[in-house]
């Protein structure tokens, strides 16, 4: 058996201290917003190349707050991808902002900067390019198009811990970068979790105010907030981990090379070629007009996988409000329907992927 990801062999890897942070916690009886918190998140904007990074619970409250730090509000636009997980919409309603959706590269599978350009309206507020399966989008057509247009840019980082362009991590670019969590991510807790990073003191200290009731000390609130922080405990286990976040990185990366070597020029449609360290893989994804069959006969042979993510958010009934019908965006449409993951996980060997790759080659 193969499992798609394997967090059971992370922990172990680093059992004793994990371990023993939880127990300090534990016994510390300081259980929320505590030295911790701040210890990683000073780790953690170093780590991004930001100045300031603010933690909260989960990766949709980073962006939520994102755009409320901004001061987007009812009436504006945001421009994003329909290739991503509901959050990033659900983020831009909650702000009660429109959702203006532009469709994706055909080879990178991220927003396509020309017709992101194309969405731009007098209303457009911000825009969110996410960083699918851990490659950047076109950061720097994307900040071209942003910054003669003086619209700020949210990246939506959730899956692209690390990955770099032109010497810059993902989530430094924007005016402000998001990241989750949630455990399964490159950086992920053992529970929920997210961040915010961003170069702009002011918009930091509005999200920490965001996060925390708008409270600028206990019971004087001067802003309307929210109970979104990030607890001791998540934040003292992720210290531990992103000590070897670049290492878990450097695997994947290994494994992936893997992967491309071996499915190049077969009937399955691999990631386009990462132009240096712009990927981080979260996720392997191979493209196949068979993928249902693809999928049952690697689950036969023990090796399992995931659909990420079958049904494009305009799609979904419960945000089908936008307006989109099927067919608004065909290249977002056409890779829902193809797209595997395939195993991926910075603890696989490499034994691992070489039979995934056989039962790949055979099966299609």
């Amino acid at each position: 058996m193969i499992p798609f990801v394997d967090l059971k062999a992370q922990h172990a890897e680093q059992a004793e201290e994990l371990e023993a942070v939880a127990l300090q916690v534990l016994r510390s009886g300081n259980y929320v917003s505590g030295a911790r918190v701040k210890a990683f998140e000073a780790d953690f904007a170093t780590y991004c190349g930001s100045p300031q990074a603010i933690t909260v619970n989960t990766g949709t409250s980073a962006l939520h707050l994102a755009l409320l730090s901004l001061g987007v509000s009812e009436g504006d636009e945001v421009i994003t991808t329909p290739a991503t997980f509901v959050a990033t919409i659900a983020a831009i309603l909650y702000a009660g902002a429109t959702p203006v959706l532009a469709d994706i590269d055909p080879a990178t599978w991220n927003i396509d900067p020309a017709a992101l350009e194309a969405a731009i309206t007098p209303r457009t507020r911000a825009i969110i390019p996410v960083h699918l399966h851990g490659r950047m989008a076109d950061m720097s057509a994307i900040m071209s198009i942003a910054d003669a247009r003086g619209i700020p840019v949210i990246e939506d980082a959730a899956q692209a811990h690390g990955a770099e362009l032109d010497g810059r991590r993902a989530g430094s670019f924007g005016a402000i970068g998001c990241f989750s969590f949630y455990p399964s991510k490159n950086l992920g807790a053992c529970g929920e979790g997210g961040a915010i990073v961003t170069g702009d003191a002011d918009i930091a200290d509005k999200l920490r105010l965001l996060r925390d009731w708008g409270q600028t000390r206990k019971y004087e609130h001067t802003l309307p907030g929210y109970n979104f922080r990030l607890d001791e405990l998540q934040a003292g286990l992720l210290k531990v981990k992103l000590q070897l976040l670049d290492e878990w990185t450097d695997r994947r990366r290994a494994l992936a090379a893997i992967y491309d070597e071996r499915l190049a020029g077969s009937a399955v449609t691999p990631p386009a070629p990462s132009l240096g360290r712009e990927h981080v893989y979260h996720v392997y994804a191979v493209r196949t007009p068979e993928r249902d069959r693809l999928q049952a006969a690697l689950q036969a042979a023990g090796i399992g996988t995931a659909i990420h993510y079958p049904v494009p958010v305009h799609l979904q009934p419960a945000y089908s409000t936008a307006g989109y019908g099927c067919g608004a965006f065909p290249v977002s449409e056409a890779f829902a329907m193809e797209a595997l993951s395939l195993p991926m996980f910075p603890h696989m060997t490499a034994d691992q992927v070489h039979q995934v790759c056989d039962t790949v080659l055979k099966s299609v």
